[in-house]
Order: C-alpha cells, then structure tokens, then sequence
C-alpha cells in the first residue's frame, strides 16, 4: 500500500487520514490482477464483501482516480485503487459492548493506551462484525464514536490479533491529529519484544527493506522490491541454545507497515516463533501464536505537551514460554 503523503496513518504507515476522511491508496499488485473490484475492496480494508460493495456504489471507489460503480469490474496490475472509508455510515458502523472489562494502562481526557489481550481483533472487519476491541472500548468511552475513522473510531495504530500489548486510542479528535501527525513525523515510538529462531549474527541491526503485498498471497505481506519503505532496529536482549537456537529481541519500529516486524525478521532467517503466517512454526518450540509484544509506546501529549512513556507488561504466555527457556 501507499499513502498520498509519505507514513501517515491512522491504522499503521499505510492508512491516509485528512480532515476527518481516512482513505486507502494502493497499487494492484500481481496476486490480485484480473479480480473483481468488491472482492479487492474487501481485503484491503479489511471489511466484508457486502459493505465493500455498498462502498462501490455509493462511490467511494476510484481506480486511476475515475470513480467505479460496479463491484464487478476487474481490476488490473499496476492500477491505482483509492478507498475512501468515510463513505460508510449507518449500521455498518461498530456498536459498543460492554460484555469484556479492558486492560486500560493509561487514560485521560484525550488519550487511552490499553494492553490488548492475545486473540483479540482490534476492529470490526470480514467475517469479524463484533467481539472486538473497537466494540469494548465504545462501551467505556462512547465519544470515540465520532473520532476517525468511523469504522474504527479511535484507533490510532493497529496491533496484529495475536500480538499482545500496548496500543493508542484516541477520545478526542485534536488527540487523534496530534497523534496520527506523530506517526507520519515518525516521532511516536513503539518497541516490542519477540522471540525468533536462531540467532542473528550482530546483537544490534537494522533491517532496511520494503514491503507490499505478497505477489504470490494477497493476504500475506512480504520484502518487494516495489514496496514502500520500511525500516525495524532490533537487539538481542537474550540467547537460548536449548532445546535449540532461539533469541529475545527488542524491536524499535522506524515505520510502522502491516506485519512489519513478522515479516522483517523471517526475509532475515529468524522468523518470529509461533508465527505461522511467515514461517515461524518449528516442532523444537510450541506456540500458540507469534511470540510478539508491543512492551512499549513513547508519545508527545496531544494537549499537555508532556513526553507519555506508556509499558504493557509481558503477556502470561510469553512470559512462561520465556521462563522454561532460562530453566
């Protein structure tokens, strides 16, 4: 994917929001040449086919900058595809659920931080209309209804399901600018911990390669030579050598691309374990999903000006797979 203006976001680096509008801007790449346009619309934003169609017609779909009304058209590699997300409303909107109590590690008139549980899906998407954080954080804090993007109102990044840890809401409009502009001036700081086969040859480096979509997967990212930009600093915080080869890495995001640091880490040979979406699952060493926690998120207060140093603490299967590797 790319963005009209260079990392902003309101999703992850990929996601432009101006003025309220979030919109999605990609190049067609060759895993989807010749599909239909509604089935496109609905993977890359990450919504079902039926809204995807409503956003068709209603005409918030443009290729190459000319509006298309019909789902059925097929698109082709090397086209543009704009989304314009603020052209749903109504019920397709997420409602609020108060059935699930929240992690909240830091709150106040404009900002939230929650520590997002393993398993859980930040958004309402395809075949994932409720359960979500989205749904859970509308109960606790309703004024976020109107903050964003109206799918995904508040949000300012997004955490993979199987990822644990810290992540930014925003409760007031001015929060989410503020925050969003940190994000494209990359001075919003997010550092994880992961826990990848092998280990690397430098303690400290700097994986510096672009990503887009996988040519021969759609759903799966991957290091493309036309991709856009993005960068992950790590260090080897441990070693283990049984029951074989396994590193603890701190990982600094400098960009923030979907699946940036799983998809970083397995193009350089440790692939995160557990993942089984890039080649992180080995019989040597069970998990249940990726070993990826977002331990820390550094930002300036939208409204105080005061530097925000937010920690989730280690998730309870990530702190036991990591205490029978020190036995």
């Amino acid at each position: 994917m790319r963005s009209e203006s260079d990392d902003a976001a309101c999703i992850d680096d990929d996601t432009v929001a101006v003025e309220g509008v979030v919109s999605i801007v990609e190049e067609i790449p060759a895993s989807l040449d010749d599909v239909r346009l509604d089935r496109v619309v609905a993977l890359v934003a990450d919504i079902s086919r039926n809204v995807a169609g409503e956003l068709v017609a209603a005409g918030a779909v443009r290729i190459d900058d000319a509006v298309v009304s019909s789902g059925k058209e097929r698109v082709r590699r090397g086209q543009t595809l704009r989304i314009e997300l603020a052209g749903v409303t109504g019920p397709q909107r997420p409602l609020a659920d108060a059935s699930q109590s929240l992690a909240v590690l830091h709150e106040d008139a404009d900002v939230v931080v929650v520590d997002k549980p393993v398993g859980l899906v930040v958004h309402p998407g395809a075949g994932r209309p409720a359960g979500t954080l989205v749904n859970y954080l509308l109960a606790r804090y309703p004024e976020i209804a109107d903050v964003g993007d109206p799918l995904r109102p508040g949000i300012v990044h997004r955490l993979d399901s199987g990822t644990s840890g810290a992540i930014v809401v925003a409760r007031t409009q001015r929060a989410f600018d503020s925050l969003v502009g940190q994000l494209s001036g990359r001075t919003m700081s997010r550092v994880y911990e992961a826990l990848v086969w092998g280990i690397p040859a430098a303690q400290r480096g700097v994986v510096d390669a672009p990503i887009g979509r996988d040519q021969r997967d759609a759903t799966k990212m991957a290091v493309v030579v036309d991709g856009r930009p993005a960068r992950t600093h790590y260090e080897v915080l441990e070693m283990f050598h049984e029951p074989t080869a396994i590193s603890l890495l701190e990982c600094r995001l400098e960009t923030g691309r979907t699946h940036q640091i799983r998809v970083h880490m397995s193009s350089i040979g440790h692939p995160v374990v557990g993942d089984a979406g890039y080649n992180g699952v080995r019989p040597a060493l069970h998990a249940e999903r990726p070993m990826l926690h977002a331990r820390e998120v550094a930002f300036t207060h939208p409204v105080t000006g005061e530097r925000c140093t937010v920690r989730a603490p280690l998730a309870a299967d990530f702190a036991a797979l990591l205490a029978g590797l020190r036995r």
